[in-house]
């Protein structure tokens, strides 16, 4: 019978630390500031665009934020949004354009068990307790301004 050795807690967790690949964070930071800001930029241009069109500030800046998360929409239902993903990490979850592939990428995912129950189902379960969270903690807020 082969002998079997226990590994003591410290020994496994140098294994565990000698052999993890090195991840390379200022590669990953440097890119994900780069794919964001790239986003940021872009909304940026399409909003002078809005304007340069007639719309108002105001109408210009709901029409961007529309744009946008079609856009997102979109690229996700493409399956390029999360190829992008990949090595851009944050830079296209913080934008508005996350919020996008956050909604369609479950949708997409459970569209097999149907429209109600697949679809409808599943459609803000990534986004669900963001949407709740942040509508909380603006009504707390509002509350706290009105009261003081």
């Amino acid at each position: 019978m082969a002998e079997v050795t226990v590994m003591q807690k410290q020994e496994y967790q140098q294994y565990i630390k000698d052999n993890t690949p090195k991840t390379p964070w200022l590669k990953n930071l440097c890119f994900a500031y780069a794919v964001g800001g790239a986003i940021c930029a872009l909304g940026q241009g399409i909003y002078q665009l809005f304007e340069r069109w007639g719309l108002s500030p105001a109408d210009s800046s709901a029409a961007v934020a529309m744009t946008l998360i079609l856009l997102g929409a979109v690229l996700t239902a493409l399956r390029w949004y999360d190829k992008l993903a990949v090595y851009a990490g944050a830079g296209t979850l913080v934008p508005i354009t996350g919020f996008a592939n956050a909604v369609v990428s479950p949708a997409m995912e459970f569209k097999s068990e149907g429209h109600v129950t697949g679809l409808g189902a599943k459609l803000f379960t990534v986004v669900g307790p963001v949407l709740v969270f942040g509508l909380l903690a603006a009504t707390i807020y509002g509350l706290v301004l009105v009261i003081l």
